[in-house]
Formats: C-alpha cells, structure tokens, sequence
C-alpha cells in the first residue's frame, strides 16, 4: 500500500512545463525578472485584484523585506501559533516579537487581546490567516487606525481565499504570499508581497531589497539582499495557476468528506469555514480535546499505517529553544493548548476519497489495520 503524505505538490503535465520553459533555452534570460517573473506577475495581479505584486525566491524573504520597506522599529505584535518564519522574520529586522494569544475557534490572532499589548514602542501588528482562516480584518483596521500601527498580513496559508467576495490581499498595509511546494499554489520555492495603491515608495523599495538595493548600473541605493524569483520559478507559476480553481475544488470534495465521515465524533473538534469566507482548503486541522486518543497517539497510529499527518504547529514560537529564555508559551494559554491538541491530516488534490475514508476509520476505530 503506498504511503501516504500530508501532503503532496501539484504540477502541471511535464510537456507544458517544458513548453512554457522552452524559451529560455533561446533567451538565457534565468532570472533578475525576465520574461516569465513579469508574465507571472501580471497574472497574479489580475488573480488578486490588487495593484502591486513583487514577487520573492521565498515567502520568507518575502516578509522580510516587507518589514523592512515600512522602516519599522520597537516592537510588533504577532502570534506564536505560526510556523517559525512569522517570527524570524520580524527579529531578523531587528524588532521585538510581542506574543499575543489565540481565538479558539479559527486560531487566528486574538483581536480582543491586541490593545492591552500595545505600548509607546508598538509599530505593528502582524496577524496570521492560519489554515486559511481569515483573521478579524474589520478589528485589525480599527486598532490600526487607532494606534497609527502598520498591518502586515502573514497569507502565506490565504491565497485564493475571499472574505465576503473580496481576496485576502486587499486588507491591511500589505500581505505575504508563500509559493511554496506545499501551497495550494506554488512556485517550486517562491512568494510575494500583495499591496494596494502605491503607499509612497513601498514598491520601489521592495524591489531594491529583493535584489542588492540596486538601481542602476552603478548605483546602489540601500543595503538590499538577494531573493529574486527565478524564472524557472516564474515558469512553474504561470502553469499553476492556470489550474488553481480545479485545484482548489477537488480539495473542497476531500474536505467535506472528512467533515461527513468525522463531524459527530465526541472528542474530535472540526474546522469550521463561515459562510462568508471562499476557502482555498488549504489545511484540514483537527483538534482531539477529550478524546479516548490524544493528539501524540492519533499521530503514531496513522503513521503506524503509512500515513504521515503533521503537528502543526508545535511547538508554539515561544517555546523555540531561540526565543524561550525571554518568552513563555503560559502567556498565551489558548495557543498552548490547541497546539497540544492539533492535527494536520493529509489533504492534496489527488488524494483518493478512499484514501479519506480509510484515515477517518482508523481514527474513529483507533486502534492499527
């Protein structure tokens, strides 16, 4: 019986790939925003409906430079219920992470929480759409506006996803994208940073962080790094996303069997998608609070079987062993729990319904095949 992933990338038919590749092998022209990153770009701009898109070699350089460009100082406010490059990146510009806690229910930031953690040296907030759960965007724009504080989405689990019709990139200062291989969209390696209008010289300054802070043949601007997209990378996009909407609807069918087959099993608690959101389905989470199986041994079952799901996330980022001599995952209580009790469960565009049927069994059964 072959193994089962948590997940597994999609791809266009090898043929189109080389098709839509075949002309760099007349142009030499691999990256430094050739041909096919411009193409891509303008694709996703019409996808997104948004008027700025620079893309990255990587979602997390990405988020780098986008904190970066707003020339933020002090402290930013985040949550620890995220995948390490959300708070890495904030440190890495030389800020200081501020750990807020967790809804329960769709695990994004807190919002009722946010203010009492705002002080004089607070200059942003980074929330987190996590699984595709959109955060509180209404509230996030209130204390935005409020506190005069920078609002920069990690999307990296968005792309695709609406709120009431409009794509999650249309909110707050501005939103990272990953491309990763294991997104609903991927570039092999990849992301961007989706904005609207033109917010002074963000733009600008964006594209002279991703590539060495140059302007011109000889002149360099500011103290830039390197995280161009290739054009490989490009290339993989624009296939993908021709094929985004299929993807995004056979994962639809894989999750609502899940919810069918695991909805009324005490013990085991679902993600549920409002009606306003048009999810991508880009996770399926499921939490195990009080059921005969904890979290830990409904994880070595499956892979007992051959089907590998994922904690995710744990451990919470004020548990890394980097950041735990000044951060304590108690202040975030919420967080700390959910992230002892959380699953990821295989979810892919070709995952069999079979397939599907026969986790949830060995969950609900729990015991091995």
């Amino acid at each position: 019986m072959e193994k089962i992933q948590v997940t597994k990338s999609s791809m266009p038919e090898f043929e189109e790939y080389v098709e839509e590749i075949r002309s760099l092998w007349e142009s030499h022209w691999l990256t430094n925003m050739g041909e096919k990153h411009k193409k891509l770009e303008s694709k996703l701009k019409n996808y997104l409906e948004s008027e700025n898109v620079i893309l990255f070699s990587n979602g997390h350089l990405a988020l780098e430079a986008a904190l970066n460009a707003y020339e933020l100082q002090g402290e930013v406010i985040t949550s620890p219920f995220t995948f390490a490059s959300t708070v890495h990146a904030i440190t890495r510009n030389g800020l200081t992470p501020v750990f807020c806690d967790i809804n329960e229910e769709d695990y994004t930031i807190d919002v009722k929480q946010i203010e009492r953690l705002i002080t004089k040296k607070t200059t942003a907030i980074v929330p987190i759409h996590v699984y595709g759960n959109i955060c509180d965007v209404e509230e996030l724009d209130k204390l935005a506006r409020k506190y005069d504080l920078k609002v920069i989405y990690d999307a990296a689990h968005a792309f695709g996803t609406k709120i009431d019709g409009v794509p999650v990139s249309r909110f707050g200062n501005a939103s990272m994208f990953s491309f990763h291989a294991t997104k609903v969209f991927n570039t092999i390696e990849g992301g961007a940073i989706v904005f609207q209008n033109n917010q002074g010289q963000i733009a600008s300054r964006l594209n002279m962080l991703k590539n060495f802070g140059i302007t011109g043949p000889e002149t360099v601007e500011i103290v830039g790094g390197n995280a161009k997209m290739n054009e490989f990378q490009a290339a993989m996009g624009i296939c993908n996303l021709k094929y985004l909407s299929e993807e995004i609807s056979k994962r639809k069918k894989i999750v609502e069997r899940y919810m069918e087959n695991l909805k009324n099993v005490p013990g085991i608690i679902l993600n549920k998608i409002p009606d306003s959101v048009e999810s991508n389905y880009a996770y399926f989470p499921v939490r195990f609070d009080n059921y005969h199986l904890n979290r830990d041994e409904v994880f070595e079952l499956l892979l007992s079987n051959e089907i590998t799901a994922r904690k995710y996330f744990y451990p919470l980022a004020n548990d890394f062993e980097c950041y735990k001599e000044k951060y304590s995952s108690d202040d975030t209580p919420i967080a700390k729990k959910v992230s002892k009790q959380i699953l990821t469960l295989p979810l892919y565009a070709s995952l069999s319904l079979d397939d599907v049927d026969r986790i949830c069994k060995l969950i609900v059964k729990g015991e091995k095949e």
